[in-house]
């Protein structure tokens, strides 16, 4: 299982699947990760937290473990 925190920079992944429970899946959700959707690395910061990512035409950084819940191809 390949996750969003294992993507290296400038490569593009689509979302397979979004793991996790309750308020953290629908936080995820909100912010327009869903299945299908594709995204790009574009940063990350030095000690690895945050990841930047841009999705749906926007920027969004989001933290290591929200990216471990997020499975990618």
């Amino acid at each position: 299982m390949k996750t969003l925190r294992d993507v290296k920079v400038g490569d593009t992944v689509s979302v397979v699947k979004l793991h996790g429970e309750g308020a953290l899946r629908r936080r995820i959700m909100d912010m327009g990760i869903t299945r299908g959707t594709s995204i790009f690395v574009r940063k990350v910061a030095p000690l690895g937290d945050p990841v930047e990512i841009t999705i749906r035409g926007y920027e969004l950084s989001i933290r290591k473990g929200d990216a471990d819940c997020i499975e990618v191809t």
